[in-house]
């Protein structure tokens, strides 16, 4: 048995298809099946290391990112989108596996048009309450559609369409507060906040935590996350502002691994964080109250509508980003931390919106194609 996975190159397609990808490991070892074969195609190094330690053979490929902006790059992108095409279809004919699964991006699309042409069963996930563009495209060649926010449903048909929520991975779940605190060095007892950056980081929101790192570490413990490319910057820069007031209570990172992703989650009060579909059911997975501050120049302005679905549930305070200023933020955070019923509130709301089981429904769902018969666990 052949599963091909497939999606763009950041985090927030990548880390669903690992979670998804590790569930269906485990649930053919429990059923013993014992021939399941598992492909990776994407355009880039992503995860690569991750997928090798899955036993996933990687398949690079070619394929072109049209940008919302004027940029040279994208006529040379726009070359690549056939070449990517015409390499995919000859590769498809070689591996013909038996289930594709896509999440969506720019990188997809090359293996959804070849599957779609070999009439390869196709399973797509949508993570955010505003299609991607990709997605829109594969859905009429989808045999099941999976959805995590209610207002993407609008987008696909209703018949083959299943509300799923966003795959979690197992392994960033299940620490205690206790042991995560002494494990990022957390030494007071004050209230820890945790800044989300996401995989590539969020600039403004290191900006803003910058320009109240003082008034933070006066009153809680800070975890920082900043994106990799960002650290250094960010280091040295914090390392002036808190020169001799209280640089212990501050705890920075460029790109979390999964036992540290863990220990963020598990030691924060309180998680400020981008609006990515990912980082809302991973908050929601630990049951954090959280602020959440939308990336204005997101595709589709998804995470501005990911976030007021999000907020509708109670389950967390938003920020504009047009709002954002260092003080806004300090005075939220403050105010979120004072007010313990709100906490309560907010994550009792997160509990509930959770998807624990998601990577799981949509494992059996890709087996259930790729056997041609029904399993226990449905999309619904």
């Amino acid at each position: 048995m052949r599963i091909l996975f497939t999606g763009g190159g950041t985090g927030g397609h990548f880390f669903p298809i690992l979670a998804v990808i590790r569930e269906l490991k485990r649930i053919a070892a429990e059923e013993l099946i014992l021939d399941l074969e598992l492909f990776y195609a994407g355009p880039d190094e992503f995860g690569k290391e991750l997928l090798r330690e899955e036993e996933v053979a990687v398949i690079p490929g070619i394929s072109g990112k049209m940008r919302r902006y004027f940029s040279l790059l994208n006529v040379v992108d726009f070359l690549k989108i056939p070449l990517g095409i015409l390499q995919a279809i000859v590769r498809m004919f070689l591996l013909m596996p038996d289930v594709v699964f896509s999440k969506g991006g720019y990188g997809a699309l090359p293996t959804v048009i070849a599957a779609a042409i070999f009439r390869i069963p196709l399973i797509i996930h949508e993570s955010d309450a505003a299609p991607g563009k990709v997605n829109m495209f594969s859905r009429r060649f989808a045999a099941k559609i999976g959805i995590a926010f209610t207002e993407a449903a609008d987008f696909f048909p209703e018949e083959k369409t299943a509300k799923v929520g966003v795959p979690v991975r197992k392994r960033i779940l299940g620490a205690t507060r206790g042991s995560a605190r002494e494990n990022l060095g957390l030494i007071s007892s004050l209230p820890a906040v945790g800044f989300l950056g996401a995989s590539q980081g969020a600039q403004k929101l290191n900006d803003a935590v910058l320009g109240v790192l003082k008034e933070l570490t006066s009153e809680f413990e800070i975890l920082h996350q900043t994106g990799a490319d960002n650290l250094e910057d960010v280091k040295d820069e914090a390392s002036v502002i808190l020169r001799g007031f209280h640089p212990e209570r501050y705890h920075l990172f460029g790109f979390l691994k999964e036992n540290d992703m863990r220990d963020f989650y598990a030691a924060s009060d309180l998680v400020l964080s981008r609006a990515g579909a990912s980082s809302i059911f991973e908050i929601a997975a630990w049951g954090k109250p959280s602020i959440l501050l939308p990336l204005g120049n997101a595709a589709q302005d998804h995470q501005r509508k990911n976030a007021y679905e999000y907020a509708g549930a109670g389950a967390c305070i938003i920020i504009e980003e047009d709002n954002l200023t260092p003080h806004l933020l300090f005075a939220e955070v403050k105010k979120a931390l004072d007010d313990t019923s709100l906490m309560r509130k907010m994550g009792e709301a997160a509990q509930r919106f959770s998807r624990i089981d998601s990577a799981e429904v949509i494992a059996r769902e890709i087996l259930s194609l790729a056997l041609h018969i029904k399993s226990g666990t449905q999309m619904k």
